[in-house]
């Protein structure tokens, strides 16, 4: 199950809530000194929103492994240091159904549906006001990265977000709120499984 969602949509406490096993895509981010980071325009922070600040190889890796094997040693990565700062084995330790669950989710829909490893493709939507007020407390909370670039982060996702539903939506990932999201995780889960058709944003 891929879960997609602008930053601060809930992807991390709806997957806790399913009960399965949880894959963090963001655990795949590049580190803070690697030089094809990616800036925003008119910037010089790191746009760590862009698929390009990302590792999409080895996310889909570690999934095709998880499904393969039901292990896979995953990084470790500490948003705040913007590194890696170690590695574990994750054990779904059950049939292979999990959920892998990060913003870019909805970048890996083609390449999983090639692989014959997607159940299905989710992108939580809500008000952008409320992702923002959400992402705001949970990135201070955490400690994440600077108070001024939260804020500036923080308004500039929060202009995007229905442009960034609308790509991944694009990319093949259903959209919908948190309910009917936990109905199809559930779908999935007794093998009532839904496989989005990926396409390419207009």
């Amino acid at each position: 199950m891929l879960l997609a969602g602008p930053s601060g949509s809930g992807k991390s406490s709806l997957a806790a809530r399913t009960g399965l096993p949880v894959l963090r895509l963001d655990d795949f981010y590049k580190e803070g000194n690697d030089p094809t980071l990616p800036r925003v325009t008119g910037s010089a922070d790191i746009d760590w929103d862009s698929p390009a600040s990302w590792d999409a190889e080895a996310a889909v890796a570690a999934i095709v492994e998880l499904c393969a094997t039901g292990r896979a040693d995953v990084p470790v990565y500490d948003i705040a240091a913007s590194a890696r700062v170690g590695r574990e084995t994750l054990d779904i330790a059950r049939p292979p159904l999990f959920v892998a669950e990060g913003i870019f989710a909805a970048d890996l829909v083609r390449r999983c549906q090639e692989l014959g490893v997607l159940a299905d493709a989710l992108c939580l939507r809500g008000r952008p006001s409320t992702t923002f007020r959400r992402r705001l407390a949970r990135d201070l909370r955490e400690g994440r990265k600077s108070v001024p670039f939260l804020l500036r982060r923080g308004w500039r996702l929060m202009r995007a977000e229905r442009g960034v539903v609308a790509r991944q939506t694009g990319l093949g990932a259903h959209a919908c709120g948190k309910a009917e999201a936990l109905g199809r995780l559930a779908d999935a889960a007794a093998g009532r499984c839904r496989t989005p058709a990926a396409r390419q944003p207009a």
